[in-house]
């Protein structure tokens, strides 16, 4: 039996490895100081054994080999478990390096962009389960369909979320660059991450070398946004394209939106099949697009099944995620790490329900919204929201790039909507949010934080002040 320790477990990432050699036969241990559910609850039912603090003697005396995550503090300056594996001379690893070793010898469908990865790789590999395929897969978030989010099947696919991050502080190169796949599904590639990549055309970069990685006899599957498609035009192999252009092959006609979204399939301009989704939004419809064009064509599974997968796929968690069951007032949360991701987001709110009015709470955490370079994301971003909060901006890694202010944000909403309000604490948000909200309205969580713990309180606040009407029952 292989032993292997985890530092750093209780990342997403590294917690579906974890998982998933678990499943293998390995004997897992690990450490974290940020070991929170739903990933510490996994980790406990899967009876993988983890520290709650990073100590020298946590490593086992006859471990294999260490995986080590992409925290910026888990150096061995910094980290006492990453230098005593150095001291030991413990052959070290990252998570996409053993990732790359245990899906070697399956089919491998990789599923890369600027957004919509998570939620596409776990469609894919939900329409394969549907389809009793039993698939492996590795999602970089929660979902709501699967019992967690790394999983060793017995069929033939391997279905992997790709990320551009560098793999490890030792490693530059992009996680999916080691995953060798046989197929990729490309969803865009608009520049972010400018703390790593500082120009468009260094972001571009990782992909065009993942496209190139593509063996003759796999499959390129593009969305029609615009980078993707120059990427693909450099592909010779077989590609496929989706979206709403004209020149997509997989498209959608007949859209509706409503309680849930309807629309008709078609490829190539044709009919194939009928498709109700509860997930919101246009930008969900692309993603089932994808989806179809990476199953379909050749028969991996019917369009029946897909349709029937696609009806009862939930989806990813922070993902547009309804949080409030008996209000009046509807409480989502949404990952907000970039501008397209909020913008998409409030598009399907606004598309959904155009008479509601939308309160927004947004966390200023990534690079992204926190550089000045990028400070006019905020001239269009809240234009569908009545109110905005604005958290002070994180301040992890403030002094490695120009850095926004509260008040420079604040300043720069308020010359498009002059409903924003500077929060600085969960207490001083619910008092706001109690003076401005309306029952009815769309309150919307927007970060890739956690707003200071607002998240675990502001559900239940709703419920008790702002209970459902009796007609709504």
């Amino acid at each position: 039996m292989k032993k292997v320790h985890f530092i750093g477990i209780a990342g997403k990432g590294m917690s579906a490895v974890a998982l998933m050699l678990k499943q293998l036969g390995w004997e897992v241990t690990g450490s974290d100081e940020g070991a929170y559910p739903p990933v510490s609850t996994y980790l406990d039912q899967y009876g993988i054994l983890y520290n709650k603090n990073y100590a020298a003697d946590n490593i086992p005396d006859d471990v294999d080999v260490v995986i080590i995550g992409k925290n910026a503090r888990l150096t061995p300056e910094l980290n006492p478990e990453v230098a005593e594996a150095k001291r030991r001379n413990i052959p070290t690893q990252s998570f996409p390096e053993i990732l790359q070793e245990i899906s070697k010898n399956k089919e491998r469908i990789v599923v890369a962009g600027s957004y919509g990865k998570s939620t596409l790789t776990a469609l894919i590999a939900w329409c394969l389960t549907d389809a009793n395929q039993d698939p492996s897969y590795f999602i970089g978030e929660v979902t709501h369909d699967f019992p967690m989010h790394g999983h060793i099947g017995s069929g033939h696919f391997f279905i992997l979320e790709g990320d551009e991050y560098p793999s490890a502080n030792w490693d530059n190169t992009s996680k999916f660059l080691y995953y060798k796949p046989d197929h990729v599904v490309l969803t865009s590639a608009i520049h972010d991450h400018i703390n790593i990549f500082p120009t468009h055309e260094s972001y571009l970069e990782p992909f065009k070398l993942l496209v190139q990685s593509i063996p003759q006899n796999g499959t390129l599957i593009h969305a029609d946004e615009k980078y993707a498609t120059d990427i693909s035009k450099n592909f010779a192999g077989h590609k496929t394209s989706y979206g709403f252009s004209e020149e997509a092959d997989w498209s959608a006609t007949a859209i509706s939106f409503g309680t849930t979204t309807t629309f008709t399939l078609m490829h190539k301009k044709q009919p194939i099949i009928d498709i109700d989704t509860t997930l919101l939004g246009k930008h969900n419809v692309e993603n089932i697009l994808a989806a179809a064009a990476c199953l379909l064509p050749k028969n991996i599974i019917s369009p029946e099944v897909f349709q029937h997968a696609v009806s009862t796929f939930k989806g990813v968690k922070r993902r547009l995620e309804l949080l409030t069951q008996n209000s009046s007032i509807s409480v989502y949360e949404t990952f907000g790490s970039s501008y397209e991701k909020a913008k998409t987001a409030f598009a399907a709110l606004h598309t959904h329900f155009p008479q509601r009015r939308i309160l927004t709470i947004f966390e200023p955490h990534t690079f992204s919204w926190r550089n000045r370079a990028y400070i006019h994301n905020y001239d269009d971003v809240f234009d569908t929201s009545d109110t905005v909060l604005v958290y002070e901006p994180s301040t992890q890694g403030a002094d490695t790039h120009d850095q926004l202010t509260l008040d420079e944000i604040i300043a720069r909403i308020q010359q498009h909507n002059t409903k924003v309000f500077a929060v600085h604490s969960s207490t001083e948000a619910l008092d706001k949010i109690k003076e401005l909200v309306h029952p009815d309205d769309l309150i919307v969580l927007v970060t890739s934080g956690n707003l200071g713990g607002l998240i675990g309180l502001l559900p239940d606040f709703i419920e008790h002040n702002y209970p459902k009407h009796h007609e709504d029952f």
